[in-house]
């Protein structure tokens, strides 16, 4: 598995946010559709159903401001011994027929997002929905990286720029 922008990405499934387990909620994408999962939140649409994903309540702050977050709590944690679960957000599905809210876990150490890598994993989201971007480019990526660990903020950056089909950022 390895984390780029909002995603999680396996070998057969992209989740939105960290791979959930368990009974916890959580949004897969296949390439049959998108699936809200948990006891909350279960159901199942084909991609011709889903007319959007859009994510909400995401932190996102620049490098300088994450890395004195994510300081300040691991002094916290080594302090009081108390870990915390990433934080969550939200996954809004709007298909034919409903809107679906999900809590998702973040995927990023911290749970917190830059700016850049949120805007395109947004856009990501949009060219997944709506057919430009295939999902196969990501789960095929992944598994061509088998045993690695995940790439670091630039090549996931470059990895969305790819996959979205915009090779210059500017």
């Amino acid at each position: 598995m390895a984390m780029v922008g909002l995603f999680w990405i396996t070998e057969d499934s992209v989740y939105v946010g960290a791979e959930p387990a368990g009974t916890a909620s959580g949004v897969r994408l296949s390439k049959d559709g998108v699936e809200a999962l948990g006891l909350e939140h279960g159901g199942s649409w084909s991609w011709e159903e889903v007319r959007r994903i859009e994510v909400a309540d995401v932190t996102v702050r620049p490098a300088s401001r994450r890395w004195v977050s994510q300081a300040i709590d691991v002094v916290a944690v080594a302090l009081t011994g108390d870990g915390e679960l990433p934080p969550a957000f939200t996954v809004r599905i709007t298909t034919t027929d409903e809107t679906v809210e999900v809590s998702v876990l973040s995927a990023v150490a911290g749970g917190i997002y830059g700016p850049v890598e949120y805007e395109l994993s947004r856009t990501l989201l949009g060219r997944l929905v709506d057919g430009r971007t295939d999902l196969e480019e990501l789960l095929l990526w992944r598994r061509d990286r088998v045993g690695e660990t995940g790439p670091g903020r630039e090549e996931r950056e470059a990895l969305m720029l790819k996959w979205i089909g915009d090779r210059d950022p500017s």
